[in-house]
């Protein structure tokens, strides 16, 4: 069972995203509510795939990228993003996340990108 970490500020935002996963057969094995926690959990769990929110307390989901990705090249991060973000995306992309979806978004554009990016591992 693929596992996947949801990192976003909003926990509403955590349990609709979680909720999708679980659908889609995945196990959440974590959730952080700042960079801070996703750089740690990301450490401890190794998961399969991270969401991360970029607009976050404590240390910005752009910050969080750049602290995992040099220690876990393998990580696949998907930014999520509110619109006009533009700027930091490209960041994030450079600095190692896998893709990016911008908020809002529907089930199905989500799960074409996480397909897209699992397809990569497999």
């Amino acid at each position: 069972m693929p596992t996947v970490l949801i990192v976003d500020d909003a926990l509403f935002m955590r349990v609709a995203v979680g909720n999708m996963f679980r659908e889609w057969g995945f196990e959440v094995i974590g959730e952080a509510s700042n960079g801070r926690e996703a750089v740690e959990l990301y450490s401890q769990f190794r998961p399969d795939l991270v969401t991360m929110d970029i607009t976050m307390p404590v240390m910005s989901g752009l910050d969080a990228v750049k602290e995992i990705m040099p220690e876990h090249p393998e990580a696949n991060i998907i930014m999520m993003t509110a619109l006009g973000q533009q700027r930091i995306i490209v960041e994030a992309i450079e600095a190692g996340a896998k893709d990016f979806i911008t908020k809002p978004f529907e089930k199905n554009q989500l799960k074409t990108v996480v397909d897209n990016i699992l397809g990569y591992v497999d």
